[in-house]
């Protein structure tokens, strides 16, 4: 006949993995050897819970075991067709019974935490299991994305790299394996915007993976700098033309090449303000935020005494 794991946990062959999770909580907290010490039907009781807990939770081996009964799970069965003749791996229970409740449980010695010694007597506290069995999330796992200006403003797909700690289907073993994250960077995100992936950092037995969180930067840009949704440009002027106004041409991001008069004279701190042609607004992409231009004025390094004295003429008339 074989074991039959679903009588050992006293639930029906179509049990949910909720239902098996209920009663091997229930079982094994009344079949704990320190709920039982020195009994050892008890004590063969909890091992027998661990065991069958261990197969019908992971559902590869349920379906190997539902089809092939205990024999099947433990001795192998045929991969696929079963023409090649090859079999799959036996399954052996560890024979841990305390593994088993820690990883469900969590901690190293969980079961002190449900009960309380009372003149000796064992008397369980449900308000501290049910905070236990719930597994902690660990922190999030922040790292930058560093995005051209380009690239936000006309927005783009990034394809981004990571390794993480997988669990093995045996529930009890890991290994690194990549994965590919995709991000879709919608136009205007301002530096600081934050891009969450729930649960995508290392797998454990005991844990939630971490949220792996990924946050804008700006790269340096060789013509603008962001200011919230306003672009930034520094243009060089000669001195000259600084006092007698000249034409600005600047490339924009969208290839564009705009020609600003400036007819004012340019002093120190005097920037010059363009409507509509900063970064998209990302809560609305056809509206645009303003460019604006800060000028750094070229003196002459050398002038010769005529010249000199042409310009005393013509500042002190």
């Amino acid at each position: 006949m074989g074991v039959d794991y679903y009588n050992i946990l006293d639930i029906s062959r179509s049990a949910t993995d909720a239902e098996i999770k209920k009663q091997y909580r229930k079982l094994s907290l009344r079949f704990h050897p320190d709920k039982n010490p020195g009994d050892q039907v008890a004590y063969d009781k909890y091992k027998q819970v661990a065991e069958a807990y261990d197969v019908l939770c992971d559902p590869p081996k349920r379906a190997v075991y539902d089809q092939f009964g205990e024999e099947g799970l433990k001795n192998g069965v045929p991969e696929g067709s079963g023409e090649t003749g090859a079999w799959t791996q036996g399954y052996t229970f560890h024979g841990n019974a305390e593994k088993v409740f820690r990883d469900f449980f969590g901690g190293s010695n969980p079961y002190q935490e449900f009960y309380d010694r009372v003149d000796g007597d064992l008397s369980m506290g449900f308000g501290g299991l049910q905070g236990r069995g719930r597994k902690k999330q660990d922190p999030p796992i922040e790292r930058d994305l560093f995005l051209s200006l380009e690239e936000v403003f006309h927005g783009c797909t990034k394809k981004m790299k990571i390794s993480r700690r997988v669990m093995n289907e045996d529930g009890h073993t890991s290994s690194i394996r990549d994965k590919i994250l995709t991000i879709t960077v919608k136009n205007g995100w301002k530096p600081g915007t934050k891009i969450t992936f729930p649960e995508e950092g290392d797998q454990g037995p005991n844990n939630v993976p971490a949220d792996i969180v990924f946050i804008v930067k700006d790269k340096p840009h060789p013509r603008f700098r962001r200011n919230g949704v306003n672009l930034v440009h520094t243009a060089k002027v000669p001195l000259g033309k600084a006092l007698t106004g000249c034409d600005v041409e600047i490339n924009t991001l969208d290839e564009r090449v705009l020609h600003i008069p400036i007819n004012d004279i340019i002093k120190p701190g005097y920037t010059k303000r363009v409507p509509g042609e900063g970064m998209p607004i990302s809560q609305s992409p056809s509206q645009k935020g303003d460019l604006v231009i800060e000028f750094d004025i070229e003196f002459p390094t050398s002038l010769t005494p005529d010249r000199k004295d042409m310009i005393k003429r013509s500042l002190l008339q």
